[in-house]
Parts: structure tokens; sequence; C-alpha cells
């Protein structure tokens, strides 16, 4: 059985998805993995160009990769009240305490994100962005490097314990708008590996994350703790309670569906 190089991010949901499988606690079936942890917006851009055979990407880089990957149905990260937030400090000074929106420099976390497609659909005005690494926004935005910033992961549990002040759930905007569930992140492989290994590696995936709820509820694994970036045991559990749901088992065609409807708005 073929090895494979597969990317996700060290953020709480993947690595309880994956545990099982990179670390064989279910049978692989002979199949090994490789596994390079990297954020998001690097993954995006490993996808774009081709650097990886499996990898997780934003919807929002889907379009420019989908001529050489195929979408697989598990692993997935889609639902409702996952969506990522709008933040600010605020400031007496202005109206409402809010930076002005025609004139406001925000922090996104990467140009190819879901999170940046549902900002720019959200406040399309909004011209002058600042993309970086997610971790990173919460204190450029306490620090006035920028006005407002784009929060996903972990800084949703985060913002408010360090003075910063909800604008809008950009995931809700998406949800009330377009009636759907969000579609935030997905799981791909290469369009020229054998169907058979892309079959295998899905149902992998899926008995990884159906493995991972069996198993977990009480003690989370060692892999999740240790690629924690230094967060509570309960911000753990409120980020995959968040990220990892039905959808990430199987996407089915309501999940199909809401990624379809994302890209149509393209």
């Amino acid at each position: 059985m073929p090895d494979f190089e597969i990317g996700f991010s060290p953020c709480p949901n993947d690595t309880f998805i994956f545990d099982a499988l990179v670390n064989h606690k279910i049978d692989t079936k002979g199949y090994n993995f490789k596994v390079h942890l990297q954020d998001v917006q690097t993954l995006n851009e490993w996808a774009i160009a081709g650097k990886l055979p499996i990898s997780k990407i934003s919807f929002g880089v889907w379009p420019l990769v989908k001529h050489q990957y195929n979408l697989l149905n598990s692993g997935g990260a889609l639902g409702k009240g996952v969506g990522p937030l709008l933040v600010y400090k605020e400031d007496k000074n202005r109206p409402e305490g809010k930076p002005d929106k025609e004139l406001m420099k925000v922090a996104i976390p990467g140009i190819n994100t879901t999170a940046h497609l549902l900002f720019s659909l959200a406040f399309p005005e909004v011209n002058n962005k600042s993309f970086l690494v997610f971790n990173e926004i919460e204190d450029a935005v306490l620090n006035g490097q920028v006005d407002a910033g784009v929060i996903i992961h972990e800084n949703r549990f985060t913002y408010a314990s360090k003075g910063l002040n909800k604008w809008m759930d950009l995931g809700t905007y998406f949800e009330e708008t377009f009636n759907a569930p969000i579609p935030l992140g997905g799981i791909i492989a290469q369009n020229n590996l054998d169907p058979n290994d892309i079959a295998m590696v899905d149902a992998l995936i899926k008995e990884s994350i159906q493995y991972a709820f069996k198993n977990s509820y009480t003690i989370l694994p060692d892999y999740v703790k240790l690629n924690s970036q230094e967060m509570s045991e309960e911000v753990m559990r409120q980020h995959i309670d968040l990220y990892v749901n039905d959808f990430s088992i199987e996407m089915g065609e309501t999940g199909k569906n809401a990624i379809a409807h994302l890209l149509s708005l393209l």
C-alpha cells in the first residue's frame, strides 16, 4: 500500500479528526501518512501549487484547485454557528465605538480563506485589508495595527477576555442571508491518485472521526493536546464541539449544496 503525505492544521478540530488515522488507532489497511501541520492559508497556497496529495483547504480556494483535486466527503468543517467573527477594539471617540467602514483597515486570516470570502460578502466596501496568520489577528487589533480583525478557530473563545468586541458573526450573516450551513473547509485528494486509494482514504477519515467521537469524550487524545498551542482543555473542547459534527463525518447532499451555493457567490 502507498504512503501518503497529508496536510492539516494543528487546531484541535483537525487533530481530533485525524488522530486515530495518523497514529494507527484504527486499522489503516496498510496505509501510512506523513503529516504536515500548517495554518490553513499555507495549506491553501500549497494546494494551489499542488504540493500535497491529500490536504485540508478552505472552501474559498476550492475554485482555484478543483481542476487538480477531488473533494472528499469526510473530514471537513461545515455547520451552523461555526463562522468567523469580525471583532474590534472599542474607541469611545467614535460613533458606537466602531471604526469607519469606508476607511478601516481589517486583518484577515489569509487571502484564500473562507473567512475572507465571508467578510467580503458582508463588507464589500472595505478594500484596505491586511492578511495575517490567524493567531496574530487579536494582537494586531489590540495594538492598533488594524482597526478590526476577522478571527477563526480558538480565537472565537478568547477575544472577549482580551478586551475586544464582536462587530458581526460573519457565519450568522451567511446563514440568515442565504439559508444554508456555512462551508468552511474540506479535505481534498489529487485527482491523479488511484480512485480506489482516494475512496479508501475517505473511508478511513470517516472511521477516524467515528473513533474519536466514541473514545475521546472523557480524555482528549495526547495528539490534540500536544498541538493545541497551549490553549486550555476547556477551549480545546469548545473548539472540537463547534467544528466537528455530522457534516465532518460525511458532508452529504446538504453540505455539497451549501458549498455550491457559496461558490456561486464568487
